[in-house]
């Protein structure tokens, strides 16, 4: 089985706000130099897609509602998703907060296609009764093919391939419905003549690795004729741990670009120490203003989750690279991971107790050296509790005003109304939960969550 969450982020942010359902929604990076995250059913309408610049998708799509994402919420309902998920077969291999594979014979769940249509059809029931969200399931004998399935159930949709049918059915497709062909590679192989997967097989074995090497010809031409060995992994070994940030504005403050990298070797060991671990080797990135990336490294001599170290380590790479011109993104990771700290073993070896809870207080510093803004921001999308008007969501903001929406996932479309941004009376809070499982609550929602987010 492979699942993929219809359209995740937008269709989120869309059952979260009552207001925005059935319009074209965008969510992405919002600066002069942002991306397309997730774009709404309706904001694909206009050609919006994933991966497409920011002003492209403005231009295109000038009335939609455009949003920063909600990392935090998104996670919280992959959990309850990939849940479900485990509850159907002990390997799932997660691809990302949205999408998974499944091995449904492994959990004695389905063992031909009637058992798997079943299934199929069960795991997209209970999704829309946990999250109030779609997904698609695409059912096949392999990865690849469940995979192609579930691109042809969007949205909201469930197809299966039987067994038998599959060269049927990959043989008019182009080349790119296969894994590992990208642009470059469907550029060289439409150079050859070869635009379906007919044509791939039909070119031959030895022809597919003169082209396109050893490797990747052998694995090509398996695929034209469907056969993909590769099996469910359900655990994915974490290899780093990093954060960067792209600026809407070039840094050419050098004592501006240093604060930053000690900003993001924070939030690095944040992420690092949240997911139980440690690195040793500490990397950072500079993509200066001519998109030239340089990347530099250094390796301590044991495992870390110390953010004063992270931080020097950061610094010191720091002062290798050349910002001169100015600077657009920035980066800090940490690699070469264990579950454990060099002052663990110390402490072992020293006999001491109590070295975990002393190796808590540099955090604390931490923050301390972090800066307040000199004023609070707004993100477009973002939650906010109002004293007097209760929970909202910001619509947007700019020369000291701030507008929000008042509504919440199970209310009826809110009234708007603007603040400025000091006002004490407005704060940031953590978004609602999507399906309210209050007693009583799913009635009071009534029809005020409309026909496209209606669930229990």
């Amino acid at each position: 089985m492979h699942l993929d969450m219809d359209a995740f982020f937008a269709s989120v942010e869309q059952a979260s706000k009552p207001s925005l359902r059935g319009k074209a929604v965008v969510v992405g990076g919002l600066g002069p130099r942002g991306v397309v995250a997730t774009a709404s059913y309706e904001a694909r309408a206009f050609g919006v897609h994933s991966a497409m610049p920011m002003t492209q998708a403005r231009r295109l799509a000038p009335n939609a509602a455009y949003l920063v994402p909600r990392f935090s919420l998104y996670r919280a309902i992959s959990e309850q998703v990939m849940g479900l998920l485990r509850a159907l077969s002990p390997l799932v291999e997660p691809l990302s907060m949205d999408e998974a594979f499944v091995d449904l014979e492994a959990g004695g769940t389905a063992w031909d296609e009637r058992s798997a249509r079943l299934a199929g059809a069960r795991l997209r029931a209970d999704i829309r009764e946990v999250t109030g969200l779609t997904g698609s399931v695409g059912l096949a004998a392999s990865k690849m093919l469940a995979k192609i399935a579930s691109e042809q159930a969007k949205p909201d949709g469930l197809v299966v391939i039987e067994p038998g049918t599959e060269r049927a059915l990959l043989g008019p497709l182009s080349v790119r419905t296969l894994p590992g062909v990208g642009p470059a590679t469907g550029d060289h192989l439409r150079r050859a003549g070869i635009h379906t997967v007919d044509e791939l097989a039909g070119a031959g074995e030895d022809e597919l690795v003169r082209l396109l090497g050893k490797a990747h010809g052998h694995a090509l031409f398996a695929m034209a004729l469907a056969r993909d060995e590769r099996p469910v992994v359900a655990e994915r070994e974490t290899k780093s741990v990093s954060v960067e940030d792209t600026y809407d504005v070039d840094i050419h403050d050098r004592v501006r670009v240093g604060t930053e990298v000690r900003r993001l070797a924070d939030r690095c060991v944040s992420r690092l120490r949240g997911a139980g671990l440690s690195g040793r080797t500490i990397q950072l990135k500079v993509r200066r203003y001519d998109f030239s990336t340089l990347t530099r490294s250094e390796t301590l001599r044991g495992p870390t989750d110390d953010p004063a170290v992270v931080r020097e380590a950061a610094e010191r790479l720091l002062e290798s690279v050349d910002t001169t011109g100015g600077v657009r993104l920035l980066g800090v990771g940490v690699s070469g991971l264990a579950d454990y700290t060099q002052e663990d073993l110390f402490a072992q070896a020293a006999g001491v107790a109590g070295e975990e809870s002393a190796r808590e207080e540099p955090e604390a510093a931490t923050v301390a050296d972090i800066p307040a803004p000199a004023e609070r921001h707004w993100p477009a999308g973002h939650d906010v509790r109002h004293a007097g008007y209760g929970h909202g969501w910001v619509q947007g903001s700019g020369l000291g005003r701030v507008t929000v929406r008042f509504e919440t996932p199970v209310s009826p479309p809110g009234r708007v109304r603007t603040f400025r941004t000091d006002d004490p009376a407005l704060q940031p809070v953590d978004p609602l939960p999507l399906v309210s499982r209050g007693p009583g609550e799913d009635e009071r929602a009534g029809s005020g969550r409309g026909a496209e987010a209606e669930g229990p």
